[in-house]
Order: structure tokens, then C-alpha cells, then sequence
């Protein structure tokens, strides 16, 4: 079979999951703290068989496939609440969570205070701070730039912002939650957190549109790439079957 055949039908299926990519990053395109993902592709030339593949075939030879998605790091729009347990982060940080399957992380700030006192997620998973788990002061809180939290000068505790070195891959784990290889976090030294604000998703809707439409595009004329080669198989079974004696 040509192998044109193969490279349009592995074509056709990364740039379907490069839809389902794109789809997610503009459904949360208003999400807090969200961060975008990016698809990478690796390009993969398939062996040419011999002289007598077709011309579609020899065209359609090196194509690419999705290997993966990137986390764009970039710094989303911070946004002013007037909530003081509205935080967000100014820099690459990211606040601590403890879940249910460990250690989480998530540029998104919008905390509460749970019924034991404790400062919880909008999820109900408790915020990590540099001693565990933080009971807040009752009353009007203050929370400085380096995540100190204070109440009538009385320190309460202290957040604990993390970083990542450079190529540290982070994985997306839902509810803008973010998970990372064991023990490559380190304190964040380029951060701030800005109390009554919260960090805007950082997925550019227009360039998002432009990604999708292209990317409907291609998935498009992979369908009729495979429709083609079809036609081609089928013209090349009815004409060779019947000289099989």
C-alpha cells in the first residue's frame, strides 16, 4: 500500500487532537490562572517504498505528528477584585496546594477560608504555606508582596510561592492545577503576590480562532487526501483481481 496512505491518515489524527488542544484553551479562555497549551509536532518521513508510488503519494511522504503539548508561561492580565483573599502572582510562581493525589500547583488565587478556619481553593483543597497548611485570622487580613499573611499586625502565616527551573515540564491535572516532577520545585525569587487581584487566563482568543480554523483546514484535506487514496485502492483492486488465475 502507498505509504501516502499511512501519512495522511497519521496526518488527519494529530491534527484532531490538535483540535481538541485548542478547543480546551479556548474554552477556558476566562478562566483564572489558566495557562495555555501549545501543540508541538515532529515531522516524520515515511519510507518511499518504491519508484512506482504514486505522485499523491510521494507528495504526501513527510508529514508530521503530535508529540506533545507545551504550557505557555507567559504572564496573564491581573485584574483588580477589592476580595482580600483574591491573590495573584506577578512573576513565574506558583501557589501550593495539598490535594488528594499530593502536591499541586496554580497561578489561580481565588481563595476562601474553610468552615475549620483553614485558606482553601475554590476546589476545597487547603493552600500550603511555608510551615503546612494555614489557619486564618479572624477579622481583615493583610497579605504582603512576599505572601506574608498578617491580621491587626499579628502574623498568621506566610504563602508558599514556588518556581520551576527552566525546562521543567508541567503537566495540566484539572481545575487549573498543575503537576510537576518530584522535588524539582525551588522558592520562587522573581514573585510577588498581589492582594484583591486575580490573573486572567493567558490564552490569546484571536490567535486561538486563527490556530483552530487552520487546524480544521488540514484535518480537512486529510479526509480528502484518505477519500482519494481510496478511490485509488479500489480503481487497483477491480483492475488486478481479476488476473489473479
Amino acid at each position: 500500500m502507498d505509504s501516502g496512505y499511512y501519512a495522511a491518515c497519521t496526518a488527519l489524527v494529530s491534527r484532531t487532537e490538535a483540535l481538541d488542544t485548542i478547543a480546551n484553551n479556548l474554552a477556558n479562555a476566562s478562566t483564572v490562572g489558566y495557562r495555555a497549551q501549545h501543540n508541538v509536532f515532529s515531522s516524520v518521513l515515511a519510507e518511499a517504498g518504491s519508484a512506482s508510488s504514486s505522485p499523491i503519494s510521494q507528495a504526501m511522504n513527510n508529514f508530521g505528528i503530535l508529540s506533545g503539548t507545551t504550557l505557555d508561561q507567559s504572564q496573564g492580565a491581573l485584574q483588580k477584585t477589592g476580595n482580600d483573599l483574591d491573590l495573584a502572582i506577578q512573576g513565574s510562581g506558583y501557589f501550593v496546594v495539598q490535594t488528594p493525589n499530593g502536591p499541586m500547583y496554580t497561578r489561580n488565587g481565588s481563595f476562601q477560608v474553610s468552615s475549620k478556619g483553614q485558606l482553601i481553593t475554590s476546589s476545597g483543597d487547603p493552600v500550603i504555606g511555608s510551615n503546612g497548611t494555614i489557619t486564618m485570622p479572624p477579622g481583615e487580613v493583610s497579605i504582603s508582596a512576599d505572601g506574608t499573611i498578617s491580621s491587626q499586625g499579628a502574623v498568621a502565616g506566610k504563602l508558599k510561592v514556588v518556581q520551576f527551573a527552566p525546562g521543567t515540564t508541567l503537566t495540566s491535572a484539572g481545575e487549573t492545577y498543575y503537576s510537576a516532577p518530584p522535588k524539582s520545585e525551588i522558592p520562587a525569587t522573581d514573585s510577588t503576590v498581589k492582594q484583591g487581584m486575580l490573573e486572567s487566563s493567558n490564552v490569546n482568543p484571536v490567535t486561538s480562532m486563527v490556530e483552530l480554523i487552520t487546524a480544521q483546514r488540514s484535518a480537512e484535506m486529510m479526509q480528502r487526501a484518505l477519500s482519494m487514496f481510496n478511490s485509488e485502492m479500489d480503481k487497483t483492486a477491480t483492475q488486478d483481481l481479476p488476473k489473479i488465475s
